[in-house]
């Protein structure tokens, strides 16, 4: 946890939706999309949640500042250079009674620099509708997260109804309750956990997972 995640934390409970925005775009200046994402907004959303855990913050608290990165994410998005498309899809979603999001725009944002195409279906998609939505855009992989850990039995259920699709489209799990799961409990054939940012860059790169049980390729 750096100093400037920290300070950066306070500014989006604080409500200061324009000093957000002035040091995330300094912090572009010098810095890739990627380690704005990993290096600072992760933590400083993380730092948050701990506050709000720990009731040092309200939910009201969290939501503010929930929203104000929301807003300076999409700014950041603005600025970004799409690479030229690999003709591949995901789709990205959390599950039903997820509510957090802003992972969820970080991994959407990667996968669109590295050509993706990209579904996002947003937080707290009912299955049913997930599988519909998967049956007629027949994504590669599809791509979910959760932050609290009483989330990850959704994730698992989710994993295996999606495995089940005649397409068999890959999955990917994130977000901060996986990477502090006993990733044996969560992953079923066919399914990729990502620890962080950077992991699922190196898989996009790279094609494969170096660490990946079950194989999974691109």
């Amino acid at each position: 946890m750096t100093e400037q995640a920290r300070e950066l934390a306070e500014v989006f409970l604080a409500g200061e939706d324009e000093k957000a925005m002035e040091t995330v775009l300094g912090y572009l200046e010098d810095h890739s999309h990627d380690e704005l994402y990993h290096d600072l907004l992760t933590p400083a959303m993380y730092l948050i949640g701990d506050w709000w855990q720990e009731n040092l913050i309200s939910v009201a608290d969290e939501h503010l500042a929930t929203a104000i990165c929301d807003f300076v994410v999409s700014a950041a998005e603005l600025k970004r250079q799409p690479k030229n498309g690999v003709h591949r899809k995901v789709m990205v979603l959390g599950p039903e009674g997820e509510d957090h999001y802003i992972g969820l725009k970080m991994v959407s944002s990667l996968f669109k620099d590295h050509g993706w195409q990209v579904q996002y279906m947003g937080p707290n998609l009912p299955l049913d509708a997930a599988l519909e939505s998967a049956r007629r855009w027949q994504p590669d992989v599809i791509a979910m997260s959760a932050a609290l850990a009483y989330r990850l039995p959704s994730l698992k259920a989710y994993s295996k109804a999606f495995r089940q699709l005649e397409f068999k489209p890959a999955i990917i799990l994130g977000g901060r309750a996986v990477a502090a799961a006993d990733i044996s409990k969560i992953r079923i054939e066919g399914t990729l956990v990502v620890k962080d940012l950077p992991q699922l860059k190196n898989w996009l790169q790279t094609g494969k997972e170096a660490e990946n049980d079950f194989d999974i390729s691109i």
